[in-house]
């Protein structure tokens, strides 16, 4: 039973590392707690991220870097329980200094995410596709980037540059140095032409992650394009917390003006279908004095 698996069973690290040697580019589904994490890999994808504005906008919170540790954690714990699979996981600038990183992804570490994200802005962070934003110094962040290779044991790096908005070549040359501290895993955040895209896989040697977020500076870019690119992993951050949220909009709109939620039942799982999700029936098998609850017929 999923809820009784540890996630650290599995070398997720090790199965993401795998997934970045293969030709085709890895499709990777922005989740924002475990109900999105489970629909997510039931539909088919291999690997999961966890984005910190995500996370933050499912609590009511902007990504000015507000949220805690603790309910970054507890997040990511619930994740991993519903999918039991690779993780990538949003770290934002670190939650703190040295040792509150090191800690973090220390903790980290020993729940089995597949790696851990820290990027190069001052705090309070902002979200990387718009205006202003504040960097620490190159050497800073390779000590941020020592720090979570010394504190964890198996868990992957992936170093974020927000260096873009000053020019490519300087996001460029602190990926490259970004590289040399250990990070295992490149991300050049808000590209904004094809060419700077080819040109940080040109100089950049290793894993690339690429960032198709929705509503920022980065051009609409396929899957097919990405690989032909030559990016090892795209994801989708805000996705499906963007389809969720304008739903539930629109749901409780037209239920306060109509009054009845039949407009939405089309649009709405089934009661079946939503225990399937959360495998009800198994959580029953577990307990065999408990009699087996039918579904009413739909209507």
């Amino acid at each position: 039973m999923m809820y009784l698996t540890q996630a650290n069973d599995l070398d997720h690290s090790a199965t993401l590392t795998q997934a970045m040697t293969k030709k085709a580019s890895l499709p990777v589904a922005g989740v924002y707690n475990p109900l999105s994490a489970k629909i997510a890999k039931d539909q088919g994808f291999q690997a999961l991220y966890l984005s910190g504005a995500a996370l933050s906008a499912s609590l009511a919170l902007p990504d000015l870097g507000v949220m805690t540790a603790d309910e970054l954690i507890y997040a990511v714990r619930g994740i991993l329980r519903a999918s039991n699979l690779p993780l990538i996981v949003d770290c934002d600038t670190g939650y703190g200094e040295i040792l509150n990183l090191m800690t973090l992804s220390q903790a980290l570490d020993s729940m089995g995410v597949a790696a851990i994200q820290i990027e190069d802005q001052v705090m309070p962070k902002k979200c990387g596709h718009l205006n202003d934003k504040r960097l620490i110094s190159v050497e800073d962040m390779c000590r941020k980037i020592v720090a979570c290779k010394t504190s964890a044991k198996k868990t992957l790096v992936c170093a974020r540059t927000d260096a873009g908005q000053l020019s490519i070549n300087e996001a460029i040359k602190r990926a490259i140095a970004y590289r040399k501290a250990g990070a295992d895993i490149i991300f050049v955040e808000a590209l904004r032409t094809i060419s700077d895209m080819q040109m940080v896989r040109e100089k950049v040697e290793g894993p690339l992650l690429a960032n198709m977020t929705e509503f920022g500076v980065t051009p609409e870019t396929s899957m097919e394009e990405w690989e032909q690119l030559g990016f090892e992993l795209v994801i989708y951050p805000v996705s499906s917390l963007r389809v969720a949220a304008a739903t539930m909009k629109d749901f409780y709109k037209s239920l306060l003006e109509s009054g009845s939620a039949s407009q939405f039942k089309e649009k709405m799982m089934t009661r079946a279908e939503l225990y399937e999700v959360i495998d009800y029936q198994h959580y029953e098998e577990l307990d065999k004095t408990i009699v087996k609850s039918t579904v009413p017929a739909a209507d």
